[in-house]
């Protein structure tokens, strides 16, 4: 018999509290949530991809463009393309998605134009997202580097069509 009144027939002693079979356990759910987020690594993978694909494509297009097309126009508007969708895709998406950042244009009263850039700040949580931020920013700085590469390559080379 479970809980009965009155002292133990073993001991002598009053009854000792028994735990109820139906008293609410809380349980933290935050460590399993945690853990989850470790595993996955990158949590946006196509919003990865794209932050890589238009500024990788565009380099790519600006090595191979003789193999394909003789026609530098076509190349420089292909060049162009792809590099105009990597800074709206950077602005809007990738830049939001993986590391937090918004900006925008705000004109006040007076009519003067302002720059509003704002950052997320970094919970507990975002461990999870450090391959994310690392291949964000990583992408952001090689690329310049690589262009900025191509332009001294080009003037010495005195191509200055592809400068």
């Amino acid at each position: 018999r479970r809980g009965s009144p009155g002292p133990s027939p073993l001991t002598g002693s009053p009854p000792q509290a028994l735990v109820d079979d139906t008293e609410d356990v809380s349980l933290d759910f935050g460590s399993e949530e945690e853990l989850a987020l470790r595993k996955a690594r990158i949590r946006h993978p196509l919003a990865t991809f794209f932050h890589l694909f238009f500024r990788v494509s565009a380099i790519i297009t600006y090595l191979f463009c003789d193999w394909f097309s003789n026609s530098f126009v076509a190349c420089f508007v292909t060049i162009l393309l792809l590099l105009s969708f990597d800074f709206w895709s950077v602005k809007n998406v990738t830049g939001r998605l993986l590391v937090g950042l918004r900006w925008w244009n705000q004109i006040d009263e007076d009519g003067k134009s302002h720059w509003v850039f704002e950052a997320k700040r970094v919970p507990a949580i975002a461990a999870s997202t450090e391959a994310e931020a690392r291949i964000f920013w990583l992408g952001l700085i090689i690329c310049p580097v690589i262009w900025t590469v191509f332009f001294f390559s080009t003037l010495f080379s005195l191509k200055l069509k592809w400068l």
